[in-house]
């Protein structure tokens, strides 16, 4: 078995990145919310006031999908502490890291029957079960960083990993893009090659997932009596939240990152319907995400480099700092700017710039500040448990007030947050558990 620092076991680990970013680019991010809007809002799907019916209520198409997402957040933010109670009791994380993708993978592949009105209940049901999946397995993966990486090794092989997913997932978007706008042998149309392209996330995702299964520790530490399965997981994960609790940084990290996290990753859902509301074209926004990920690779691996240099918190500040200036360009972006594409495309690139940046800092420091211990996934969860409350808080402020005033106004009050996280992360004193 490998050891702890071996550079085979973080290569390994930081390839499920590439396994499974392929979708958050396709599928929250690009083709997917574009293929949804455009077919929720073609003639015969949406009413004269654009509104469709689901579950016999009208509903704003982008809203519904706002609430579908953020019900799947919270379910993920309901069962993932119970369930890394119980991996970390039983030592069985890979277990639960195989479920959860596999949950995933066959979801994004069923996509592919949502063709249409008739058939709204399956997208809204599949993204929901994408969703959980995939997020339910990031709980599992990232509690493996500190059980792969040596503290001084954790910024590098986290920022390793979302380099590594924005490679893979740039390819897979691009053969994407080649099924979608390409006819071959005049059989293919635009929908058919984005439905082919839904099947194609599930098969990287799952397949390339193996390479990572193969490699990962997974030491069994005890049999749990069935009866007392579900207890035992229970226990463990108010012993793990008495602990951190305790720790005056963790406490004031996990605030920090809350807030951040509403603004960073509603953004990241949402660019692509954003995009699509000022009336950009497909192409276009599908440059412009491109744009992102290749600047993303360049992101993650400068950050990662100057936080080794000034600090972990600091650099945090500095990627916060410039989500806020994202914020501020986009809400004085209307359908009426003038070159409306080039402002786009410069926005794309800030995201880009400390997209991957802020992602992976935030789970290397959180790493780093844990103290030394076996409950690494019940400690994992509560920061995925942070996130996902984070998401559902960011979804429904955004839903809310895009139904109720505009979207601009839903990008402005992002920045509340991410200035209230700057603000926060200053009463940090120290990046390292100290035993």
């Amino acid at each position: 078995m490998l050891k702890i620092g071996d550079k085979k076991l973080i290569n390994a680990w930081a390839f499920y990145d590439w396994a499974n970013s392929v979708y958050s680019l396709v599928i929250s991010t690009a083709v997917f919310p574009i293929y949804y809007a455009g077919l929720t809002a073609s003639e015969g799907f949406a009413n004269a006031e654009g509104k469709i019916t689901f579950l016999g209520t009208l509903w704003n198409p982008t809203t519904l999908y706002n609430y579908a997402m953020a019900f799947s957040f919270l379910v993920v933010a309901f069962i993932s502490p119970m369930l890394s109670g119980i991996a970390d009791y039983a030592g069985n994380k890979k277990k639960f890291l195989k479920g959860f993708c596999l949950l995933g993978a066959l979801s994004v592949m069923s996509l592919y029957f949502f063709t249409g009105k008739e058939t709204l209940w399956a997208g809204i049901l599949f993204t929901i079960l994408a969703s959980i999946g995939f997020w339910g397995s990031i709980v599992f993966y990232n509690a493996y960083l500190p059980e792969v990486a040596l503290p001084e090794q954790q910024d590098n092989a986290s920022a390793k990993g979302f380099m590594l997913g924005y490679l893979g997932s740039i390819l897979l978007l691009l053969l994407c893009l080649v099924l979608i706008e390409t006819e071959v042998f005049g059989f293919y149309d635009k929908q058919f090659g984005s439905q082919l392209s839904f099947v194609l996330v599930g098969l990287w995702w799952l397949g390339f997932a193996q390479i990572t299964y193969a490699k990962l520790p997974n030491e069994e530490k005890k049999e749990i009596p069935k009866d007392n399965y579900f207890a035992k997981g229970l226990k463990e994960i108010k012993k793990v939240a008495k602990e951190l609790f305790a720790y005056r940084e963790l406490k004031i990290f996990l605030i920090s990152f809350f807030l951040w996290s509403i603004g960073v990753q509603t953004i990241i859902l949402m660019a692509g319907i954003f995009g699509t509301i000022l009336g950009l074209e497909t192409l276009n926004l599908i440059a412009t995400i491109l744009l992102v990920q290749f600047v993303g690779i360049i992101g993650a691996f400068l950050f990662s480099r100057l936080s080794n240099k000034i600090g972990n918190i600091k650099t945090l500040k500095i990627t916060i700092a410039i989500w806020g200036l994202v914020c501020f360009i986009g809400f004085n972006l209307t359908k009426d700017t003038p070159n409306i594409e080039m402002y786009f495309y410069i926005l794309g690139a800030l995201i880009g710039l400390v997209m991957g940046a802020i992602q992976s800092l935030a789970r290397s420091t959180y790493s780093k500040m844990l103290p030394k211990t076996e409950d690494n996934a019940s400690y994992f969860s509560f920061f995925d448990v942070t996130e996902k409350i984070a998401l559902v808080v960011g979804m429904v402020t955004f839903g809310i007030l895009n139904s109720m005033i505009s979207i601009q106004s839903s990008v402005l009050a992002l920045a509340v947050f991410f200035l209230a996280a700057f603000i926060s992360l200053s009463f940090i004193k120290k990046t390292k558990y100290v035993k």
